[in-house]
């Protein structure tokens, strides 16, 4: 079946957002983690976009790459790392069993800087690194592995303040936390295949409610998404 050209209207606005530097907001599911993420497009990261998430969103900023990209860089899943070393740290096989109540498996990798960052913590730092990662998966297709490496290890350092996140190798269709839901939706409106996330917290100790978010998106005039909408417009395009 051929993959349908043009995008539901709330998915193309969305994609449109993001590839003019603008945020959009993806709400997972109530039977999940029942978060609302504030996402953008990593090669468009500017200060003031990692500025936004820091303060009006208030989670962890995070990165999520394709699984593709990932082995192409051989890059390893903290969990595994941890595994590895367990051999000479003991401590480290009991800190990788993970007992998710709202999945299977952490998605996080390795947390990079870029090599040009002081810290690596203020908002131009973060923005440069992600900005980054951002370019080399847009720039991915064109290079060969070898290349691809290279450069990722002239352009970022680990450990750093940037924590990368590793879609499922199914997307939506294996698994629905917001690195799958965001690298899917960036996939179908043919944008690079890197995201940035953070989530978006309430006052009241805990995530921000998903009518609080949709009420923040409205007043900012933002696309607001449901996971359930990325999903199901999956389903058709990837058939």
């Amino acid at each position: 079946m051929e993959r349908p050209r043009v995008l539901a209207q709330p998915l193309a606005v969305a994609g449109d957002s993001l590839a003019h530097g603008e945020p959009i907001l993806i709400f997972d599911a109530r039977d999940r983690e029942g978060e609302t993420d504030l996402v953008f497009l990593s090669e468009m990261a500017a200060p003031e976009l990692v500025r936004l998430q820091r303060h009006d969103a208030g989670g962890l900023i995070c990165t999520a790459i394709s699984d593709e990209l990932r082995l192409r860089l051989g890059l390893p899943f903290v969990s595994d790392l941890l595994r590895e070393a367990s051999r000479r740290y003991p401590i480290a096989a009991r800190l990788a069993e993970q007992k998710l109540r709202y999945d299977r498996r952490s998605a996080f990798g390795v947390t990079v800087n870029h090599r040009s960052n002081f810290t690596g913590v203020p908002d131009n730092d973060r923005a440069t690194t992600i900005r980054a990662v951002g370019e080399l998966a847009r720039d991915a297709p064109r290079l060969s592995d070898a290349k691809l490496i290279d450069r990722f290890t002239d352009e970022f350092t680990s450990p750093g303040h940037l924590p990368l996140l590793y879609a499922a190798p199914g997307l939506v269709r294996e698994r629905k936390g917001h690195t799958e839901l965001a690298i899917s939706l960036a996939r179908m409106a043919g944008l690079s295949e890197s995201m940035t996330v953070c989530e978006m917290l309430g006052d009241s100790g805990g995530a921000r409610s998903p009518e609080a978010a949709r009420r923040y998106a409205d007043a900012h005039g933002w696309a607001f998404l449901e996971g359930r909408t990325i999903a199901e417009a999956w389903a058709e395009w990837s058939e």
